[in-house]
């Protein structure tokens, strides 16, 4: 019986191809924002979190309070903060970085780029070693002897000149000569493929931080069986120690790389409901759309009703074939809205790919596209609850008596 009401639901909806489209517009343009919208919101929360487990759980970043890299701010940190760090029992080694603003030239072509002082003795090698972000293509990584050299952010190397920058030549970093001996391998991360990276002593004669030892950031590595977080909370209470601050004073920042990865999705979290919800609307006038549709479809099969009531149909045979039959029109619009939702999302991606943006990445798993459909059917059925209903309560004489 069930399914020669679904024949008769699909029947209907035939028949009346044009209002039937009419109707599929409002949910398939709801149903293909939401899926595009959540699509790209998934895949760019996922391929955030791999970007960070490259770099590794286990490492911990301490920042001036206040902005990233101490930019703008009047908190800094010293070389003697890192040694204050390394001190820390859980804490198996910890380097300062100096990140800056400089110009680069290149033949006859200045542009500007984020310049990257890091260390070059043993142990900080090893470090970057790790590290995916710091991976070479071509050429190598410093050496402990190396002064005026440059490995260069595959970005920067590549497309950032008209020019491609090879290992061998040679660039300008703010009047000063540098020779590249690197080309770091293509990371996703848009920081570290736009970054040209020298070593520490270079970086600090380069922007007069020789005297002062300062550092833009510091990374620190945790000792293997170490949580991070209790780590985390040792430094903080020993830079605190050093800096002379209360708790809840800290003129610094220390995140793990889960605490951070944590920040970042229940941003992406909020930003996505917002949107889902703007998307939404369009989901709530195609719900209407369908019941107007229900609606003049009972006026139209008033005398139909009655016949079927008269040969014996009960009220909830009535609700079952005008149900199925909105339920249909929000089957077929979330197949359409799935199929465009996830063609918007993963063109999105690939115009990413090719502005150089990795993080930028659609999800295409079967959980969306089951949910999406369940989603416009559940629409479509409580779109067609009231219009089954009035059909289900027509007296069968009044309806045989109309003549339509």
């Amino acid at each position: 019986m069930r399914l020669e009401y679904l024949k008769y639901a699909f029947k209907n909806i035939s028949h009346r191809r044009l209002r039937s489209w009419l109707t599929l517009i409002g949910i398939f343009i709801g149903i293909a924002a939401v899926v595009a919208l959540i699509s790209i919101g998934q895949g760019m929360q996922n391929a955030i979190n791999e970007e960070f487990s490259k770099a590794g759980a286990d490492r911990i970043t301490i920042q001036p309070a206040g902005g990233f890299g101490g930019v703008y701010i009047s908190e800094k940190l010293y070389q003697s903060d890192v040694d204050v760090i390394n001190r820390v029992k859980g804490v198996d080694f910890a380097t300062g970085v100096i990140i800056k603003t400089g110009r680069i030239k290149y033949k006859d072509q200045t542009e500007t780029a984020a310049i990257f002082g890091v260390g070059a003795d043993e142990d900080t090698r090893q470090f970057i070693a790790n590290v995916d972000f710091f991976l070479i293509e071509e050429g190598r990584q410093f050496k402990s002897i190396d002064n005026n050299v440059a490995i260069l952010g595959n970005n920067v190397a590549k497309n950032l000149f008209d020019s491609e920058i090879l290992v061998g030549k040679k660039i300008t970093v703010e009047g000063k000569e540098f020779k590249v001996i690197g080309i770091q391998k293509k990371s996703g991360s848009p920081m570290h493929d736009n970054m040209v990276r020298i070593t520490t002593d270079a970086a600090q004669e380069l922007f007069n931080l020789k005297k002062t030892e300062e550092v833009s950031m510091i990374f620190a590595k945790v000792k293997p069986g170490i949580d991070p977080l209790v780590a985390a909370e040792d430094v903080k209470k020993e830079l605190r120690k050093d800096h002379n601050v209360k708790e809840g004073q800290e003129d610094f920042v220390v995140v793990t790389a889960g605490q951070m990865i944590e920040g970042f999705n229940n941003i992406l979290l909020v930003v996505q409901v917002v949107l889902i919800g703007i998307a939404a609307i369009s989901l709530v006038v195609g719900g209407i759309g369908i019941t107007n549709t229900m609606y003049t479809s009972v006026v139209e099969r008033t005398r139909e009703i009655g016949i079927m009531k008269a040969v014996g149909a009960k009220n909830s045979d009535i609700i079952s074939i005008f149900l199925l039959e909105s339920a249909m029109l929000g089957l077929f619009g979330g197949i359409l809205g799935i199929g465009i939702g996830l063609s918007v999302s993963k063109g999105i991606e690939l115009i990413a790919i090719s502005a150089g943006v990795n993080v930028l990445k659609a999800y295409l798993g079967y959980e969306l596209i089951v949910g999406a459909l369940i989603f416009s059917i559940g629409v479509g059925t409580i779109s067609g609850v009231l219009p089954a209903k009035g059909a289900a309560k027509m007296n069968p004489v009044d309806a045989l008596r109309s003549m339509i």
